[in-house]
């Protein structure tokens, strides 16, 4: 496949800004279509971009090569089935989905119909994380911990569906839990919990977690929360001769969600090598949700066994 691949954005909230940047600077990608709700956002004069307020039609009309889903996470499993049905590569935000049977059913209609899913993992991107994995080399990694603390509020802005654990499938842990899980992953390989604590506000929402878990002898924790005052996410890592490196994800970029923007040029350019091969599937976060679902249960179970 030649040429730039012909995309859509279905979800035009908060985060579509980053997809939509780097997009434009891409030149695997041509934007041809945006999709949302609200038709103030979906209409709203784009040169050579068509607003729709329809995904299914957007899909129809669109020819397109490809679709870059951003709407709230309780739409993922809908929106993302409908494009992999219409044979369009998906680049999803995470979660992949509201829970596991979501994501497991998304994952095998990717393979079924030969079309890449992606899950926009964007801190894998990072310049420092990469850094680190760099620094790290071939040494034998002993402890992971994944820090990822912010005031949602702030994050958030006027998609208020983040604080609707219905619409966002829980609190910090599924909807920043996956991010932190994807960093131990890549780091360490596949991981099992091995402990959770989970704290939550008046209205039922997760806003913090301290979260243990294992790959093979290596461990790692992983620390979430939803209302700490600023800003923080960082990665440290040990190694089995004591060497210990830290990356700080926002360093050198100190402006209100400024990493994003080189992080999210990082998805764009992944989901292009993946969306041009074709019967590839690729990564698709089911490993994250899995997680996700680990933290709640293991976090329930520790609680009752301590009354």
């Amino acid at each position: 496949m030649s040429g730039p691949l012909r995309v859509g954005v279905v979800g035009l909230g908060v985060i579509a800004r980053f997809h939509l940047a780097a997009l434009a600077a891409s030149p695997d990608w041509d934007l041809v279509a945006v999709c949302d709700l609200d038709p103030a956002r979906a209409l709203e004069p784009r040169p050579g971009v068509t607003g729709y307020t329809d995904h299914t039609r957007m899909l129809a009309e669109a020819g397109l090569d490809a679709v870059v889903v951003t709407a709230p996470n309780d739409t993922h499993a809908r929106i993302c089935a409908d494009a992999l049905t219409a044979g369009a590569a998906v680049c999803v935000e995470k979660p992949l989905a509201l829970d596991l049977a979501e994501g497991e059913a998304l994952a095998a209609l990717a393979r079924e119909r030969g079309v890449p899913l992606t899950t926009a993992f964007h801190r894998r991107h990072n310049s420092e994380f990469a850094a680190l994995r760099e620094r790290i080399g071939g040494r034998t990694v002993t402890e992971v911990t994944v820090r990822y603390l912010e005031r949602i509020e702030e994050h958030a802005g006027s998609d208020t569906w983040y604080l609707d654990p219905e619409r966002c499938g829980g609190g910090c842990v599924a909807d920043n839990g996956p991010n932190a899980f994807n960093l131990v992953e890549a780091l360490l390989g596949r991981a099992e919990v091995t402990g959770a604590r989970v704290g939550y506000d008046e209205a039922g929402v997760d806003r913090w977690a301290d979260v243990t878990m294992v790959s093979g002898r290596a461990r790692a924790r992983v620390l979430l929360d939803w209302s700490h005052p600023g800003e923080r996410k960082d990665v440290e890592v040990r190694a089995a001769d004591g060497r210990v490196w830290t990356a700080d994800l926002l360093s050198g970029r100190p402006a209100f969600k400024e990493s994003l923007w080189h992080e999210y040029e990082g998805i764009a350019a992944e989901f292009a090598r993946r969306a041009r091969r074709a019967g590839a599937v690729g990564e698709d976060g089911v490993s994250e949700l899995r997680l996700v679902g680990e933290v709640y249960r293991t976090a329930l179970q520790q609680e009752g066994a301590g009354r």
